[in-house]
């Protein structure tokens, strides 16, 4: 492109910076892309847990779209946490008249522990994104919560699910699986599964890296899905973009017990409920400096 993309992320704010709103603009920024945001809710957070959180009104958020795209060309969309039905609803009216096809959704629902970060109607509501979006990346416990299913605990159930999400109606499904137990071979590695519609069958791609050690985890959701859309524009297919976003996301957490953020990163060896700092997302830019 002769200018860079322009990237938006529609999700919540993070104090601390290493998730929502604050990650993806670092992430788009990072990756050549110039970062726009509306924001749908103000959270009370850091490295060790959340003790609020605002929601912004629907309307408002709409109005944030409105006024955003009447002035700025959006190259790519990034969709994190929103909050409510009603936001979400607002969301997939924007969708439905937006002319761009790179939208990724992250269908942030359950966490990777297994908790409820929405109550049951504002789950609903994300579920009805999902064929509005050119890609979705849940991790495991989000892909069983969309399809009714337990959470898959191999390998083989992660291309299962991958390949049911895509008859549900996804367009494209990046099944997140850094926390499976067993990736089949005894290895310490992170797999996600890339499922596209080729035809009319299904073609699965395998996207392995190695399981990197540190409790420097804060956002990796966050910035996994905004790294695809900041990549897209610039890529000449969801592959190779898939490909290099979780590439540079490996390289961020293994960069990450560098920057020391948060309780964990003062205390050094982290005990039990301690917290769990952002990545580095500048982590190819920041040695260069100076």
């Amino acid at each position: 492109m002769s200018r860079p993309p322009v990237a938006l992320t529609i999700a919540g704010s993070d104090p601390s910076g290493g998730a929502g709103i604050q990650a993806d603009l670092k992430t788009f920024s990072a990756l050549g892309a110039y970062g726009t945001a509306v924001i749908t809710a103000l959270t009370a957070q850091n490295t060790r847990g959340v003790t609020g959180v605002h929601v912004v009104p629907a309307d408002f958020v709409a109005e944030q779209l409105q006024t955003l795209t009447a002035d700025v060309r959006i190259d790519a969309v990034k969709i994190g946490m929103l909050a409510t039905a009603e936001i979400a609803d607002a969301v997939g009216d924007f969708l439905r008249a937006f002319a761009g096809d790179v939208v990724v959704l992250d269908p942030v629902m359950v966490a990777t522990s297994g908790d409820r970060l929405l109550a049951p109607d504002a789950a609903a509501a994300v579920a009805r994104l999902v064929p509005l979006a050119s890609i979705i990346t849940p991790n495991l416990h989000e892909a069983a919560d969309l399809l009714g299913v337990p959470v898959a605990t191999d390998l083989a159930a992660v291309r299962t699910q991958a390949e049911a999400l895509l008859a549900s109606g996804a367009k494209r499904v990046l099944l997140k699986g850094g926390h499976l137990a067993n990736a089949g071979d005894g290895t310490a590695r992170a797999v996600d599964v890339l499922a596209e519609s080729v035809g009319a069958g299904v073609e699965l791609t395998e996207l392995t890296a190695p399981r990197i050690a540190t409790r420097n985890t804060h956002g990796t959701g966050c910035t996994l899905s905004s790294a695809i859309a900041a990549l897209r524009p610039q890529r000449g297919s969801w592959p190779d973009a898939v490909r290099e976003a979780k590439q540079w996301l490996t390289a961020a957490l293994a960069a990450a017990d560098t920057l020391a953020v948060g309780g964990n990163g003062r205390d050094g060896d982290a005990g039990p409920g301690e917290g769990h700092g952002p990545v580095h997302h500048f982590h190819a830019l920041w040695p260069t400096l100076g």
